[in-house]
């Protein structure tokens, strides 16, 4: 297939990136520059489409982005330290991102002639952003059917919808993903700050997959307090 992956420049995208490229057709990556907080990943998915050699295209979508108000990615709102299992964490959620950001790379993708899209959405994300479900992702596709019938056929890929963080990391791996030049942090330092959500979840992943974990955190050990306090449950 001939695909083209929506890539932020964190560690499930690009390593979506680079599994796509080992078995499939990458045909180019896709980024979206929503007014977030830490659009510095977006340098990162630029050196991802870099190393890959396909194109890297970054939609400006920041008009959008400043109506979607009230998270802590795009106003000034404290982004929260803790587990993706706390109500805090909520605050993180960008009103309809993925389905504005999946809606343009599907037109995208069949103006290219491209056979599908590829996200990175997976299990983890399940409890507290609604469009990385496998509900929203299958739902979407019926829509997407709809939309393009009679001028093209494009598949939603999304391999990781059910697994976990630590099972990307153990793909990544495989594919020989270059982690240190992910970005994952929500607060856009320097370093990770290795206390927000996904901070946290990115440093259990490493541990949970056995996988030597090249990041540089402000708090490298605020993880094992954060995690084990909260088991989040998957919502399907």
């Amino acid at each position: 297939m001939k695909i083209i992956v929506i890539c932020s420049g964190g560690l499930d995208s690009v390593s979506l990136a680079h599994k796509i490229a080992a078995e499939h057709e990458l045909v180019g990556l896709l980024s979206f520059d929503y007014g977030q907080r830490h659009r510095k990943e977006l340098d990162f998915a630029a050196a991802c489409a870099e190393r890959l050699g396909v194109p890297h295209q970054i939609i400006d979508i920041r008009e959008i982005g400043r109506h979607l108000s009230g998270s802590a990615l795009t106003d000034d709102v404290d982004v929260p330290d803790g587990h993706y299992a706390e109500e805090t964490m909520k605050v993180t959620v960008v009103p309809n991102r993925n389905a504005i950001m999946l809606s343009i790379a599907f037109g995208v993708a069949a103006a290219r002639k491209a056979d599908a899209v590829a996200t990175a959405v997976h299990g983890g994300d399940h409890f507290i952003y609604p469009d990385c479900r496998p509900g929203f992702i299958d739902a979407f596709q019926t829509m997407q059917n709809h939309a393009l019938e009679g001028y093209a056929d494009v598949t939603l890929y999304a391999p990781y919808v059910n697994v976990s963080k630590a099972e990307i990391v153990a793909d990544g791996a495989r594919n020989g993903t270059p982690f240190a030049e992910t970005w994952s942090c929500y607060k856009g330092g320097a370093h990770h700050c290795g206390r927000c959500g996904t901070c946290v979840e990115r440093r259990e992943a490493f541990h949970l997959a056995g996988v030597e974990d090249p990041t540089q955190y402000e708090d490298p050990d605020f993880w094992v307090a954060a995690t084990g306090a909260f088991s989040a449950e998957e919502v399907k």
